[in-house]
């Protein structure tokens, strides 16, 4: 089914609050953890970053759709989000490069959204409430229909979805005669971030999230990149008991986002649900090590309890976010193991942390330098 420029669709948040708009994407119903993402620009990125699975956004900025899409511009093989809520959906776009139009890219997605709503009173909601679940409606306007449907979606808070976007077979990403051979645990990896160890020198396999340590270890990799994705990371003990091998095996090892939470974990740091998490393309962060700040492209609902970081004697934090001193980044003292909590890859965002990568690889570097002046001469 078609809408129309009439077609009336309907937001119901969990707590009851109803905004009404416009139709548009699919005709249907969407569900979700509604969520803000405060960037200007990326929003095809965005909408196909599997961190975002399971949730429904709410862009900030007021003309989405305006330069349509493009087949290069993904970070994924698909459209992740649940859902969107936007001010304006532009149907039309006007740059050369765009492959087609938004409307038509959520429609063969099967992507519900709603436009000609306040964003700014939602998004003012949110950051008051909290995120909550909500339901998207373009197919029924009853309110008792719809808490109906709403009351059976499950939590973020303990719901695992990495498994949702997890690749189901090994793949190889790179030249195979790179200088670097980087083992990836896919919990839902950005394509950016491949593309940014690629263009470092690495030779990438990415593996499914199940790979047991000693599946990946037999490819005999310089290092280990933990991936970002979606969901609660308390609850994936499996991967938990995985990385934690990885950090006590010795081999030098990034994780980004819950790749970052997943280290945590491993550590013995709990993780926590935030009140509405940090989402969008200018979060101000300081690199405590440095004593430099940087912009950066941020996307997560779960952090890092400070106190529990404090009692890890061989751990130490190393960046904090300028807006509300959560923890960002963290890195083992007495081992090659380093995370940070936002997207140094960015696509979209700012390239500030992009040294990151390089600090990475010139940690990988040096282990390799140090085995092979301790090899024994056959």
């Amino acid at each position: 089914m078609k809408y129309t420029a009439k077609t009336p669709a309907i937001l119901l948040l969990e707590d009851g609050k109803v905004f009404h708009g416009k139709a548009a994407g699919k005709i249907g119903i969407a569900t979700g953890e509604i969520c803000f993402n405060t960037g200007m620009t990326g929003y095809q990125e965005i909408f196909t970053d599997p961190s975002y699975f399971g949730q429904i956004i709410v862009a900030t900025n007021v003309h989405i759709g305006n330069y349509g899409v493009n087949k290069d511009e993904v970070e994924s093989d698909s459209i992740k989000i649940a859902g969107l809520v936007c001010k304006q959906f532009n149907e039309f776009h006007s740059r050369k490069r765009s492959d087609g139009s938004l409307k038509d890219y959520f429609v063969d997605g099967n992507i519900v959204a709603i436009s000609d709503v306040d964003t700014r009173a939602i998004v003012r909601y949110i950051r008051d409430k909290g995120a909550m679940n909500c339901i998207i409606s373009s197919e029924t306007q009853d309110i008792s229909v719809l808490k109906e449907k709403l009351s059976k979606v499950p939590s973020m808070a303990g719901l695992e979805l990495s498994s949702k976007v997890s690749t189901t077979k090994p793949y190889f990403v790179g030249d195979p005669n790179a200088d670097y051979k980087v083992a990836v645990t896919d919990y839902g990896v950005k394509k950016n971030i491949l593309r940014s160890l690629v263009e470092r020198g690495c030779y990438l396999q990415v593996f499914p999230m199940k790979t047991s340590f000693e599946e990946m270890k037999k490819w005999n990799p310089d290092g280990f990149m933990i991936s970002n994705g979606p969901g609660d990371p308390s609850v994936m003990n499996e991967e938990i008991v995985t990385i934690k091998t990885i950090i006590n095996s010795g081999i030098p090892t990034f994780g980004i986002c819950l790749g970052h939470q997943l280290i945590a974990e491993a550590s013995g740091i709990s993780t926590f649900k935030m009140h509405k998490g940090h989402r969008g393309i200018n979060h101000p962060v300081k690199n405590i090590l440095t004593g430099k700040s940087e912009i950066t492209s941020q996307n997560h609902g779960f952090g890092v309890k400070a106190e529990d970081v404090a009692k890890v004697k061989n751990m130490e934090v190393t960046h904090i976010n300028l807006n509300d001193n959560t923890i960002e980044g963290l890195r083992y003292t007495d081992r090659n193991v380093f995370s940070v909590q936002y997207h140094p890859e960015a696509c979209p965002g700012p390239y500030d942390a992009r040294y990151l990568f390089d600090d990475f690889i010139t940690m990988i570097s040096s282990v390799k330098k140090k085995e092979k002046k301790t090899a024994v001469p056959a």
